[in-house]
């Protein structure tokens, strides 16, 4: 309930009739049913442009340490709001943990609901668009629904009279894309490396950036350099990953 009111009475109209924002070939969404929507992730914009501009409700995974609400009186206020517009926890410790986490948006996906997220796993430090981690695949496979790729253009945030500001941004919806033929293999690393470079490919088929062939965590953390970064250019993601072999039978 709260979603809906503040989707349609604040959010969208302030993105679309002010910041002018438009939407393409939303129909590649699917009406009903589990869906994931898998985005390139230029800036903080992105989060509320998106789900402002699609018809569907759409849930996003958020740390699930601010849903404790134990960090002073503007914590709690944000654990409320996140519980209020129906975000879930999703915790990004890695490993096992990770996995184990992924729980609340499992169940998101199982009730038919569209769940999105950012593959990269951060915001790209430099406009480019970086290797996509495997959780947009564990979840497709587990929970047995198509990835539609999103890409965001022009959502950087910036000030406006002191406001902030976002000049005409984009959302760009592609195709779904089915990886049925991969269900029951979530376990194996080649099947969610597989899978996980398909997305960012057509990801990055409707985006046109440039693509880095390196964890944009990395450059932020600053363990690879902007000029290692630039070394690793690649033509598009998952130029260089073979298809997973069949399973064999026995």
């Amino acid at each position: 309930m709260l979603y809906t009111l503040f989707k349609n009475l604040l959010f969208r109209p302030v993105i679309k009739f002010l910041y002018g924002a438009r939407v393409e070939n939303e129909a590649n969404i699917p009406a009903t049913g589990g869906v994931i929507l898998a985005s390139n992730h230029l800036d903080a914009g992105d989060t509320v442009v998106l789900p402002a501009m699609v018809k569907r409700p759409v849930t996003f995974p958020a740390k699930a340490e601010l849903f404790a609400g134990n960090r002073g009186p503007f914590s709690k206020l944000v654990a409320w709001f996140l519980k209020a517009v129906g975000q879930v926890p999703l915790d990004r410790s890695g490993g096992r943990a990770s996995l184990d986490g992924l729980g609340p948006v499992l169940a998101v996906l199982a009730d038919g609901g569209c769940v999105g997220i950012y593959p990269e796993g951060t915001r790209s430090p430099d406009g480019r668009l970086y290797k996509g981690k495997t959780g947009v695949a564990r979840m497709a496979l587990a929970a047995q629904v198509p990835v539609v790729p999103v890409a965001m253009k022009n959502s950087q945030v910036t000030r406006k009279a002191g406001l902030p500001w976002i000049d005409h941004p984009v959302v760009v919806i592609g195709k779904p894309l089915d990886f049925s033929e991969f269900y029951g293999r979530g376990d194996d690393p080649r099947v969610l490396r597989w899978v996980t470079d398909q997305v960012m490919a057509a990801i990055h088929d409707l985006s046109g950036q440039t693509y880095i062939e390196a964890y944009g965590t990395s450059v932020k953390s600053g363990s690879l350099t902007s000029t290692e970064a630039d070394a690793r250019i690649l033509e598009r993601p998952g130029i260089n990953t073979r298809p997973p072999e069949p399973p064999a039978t026995s």
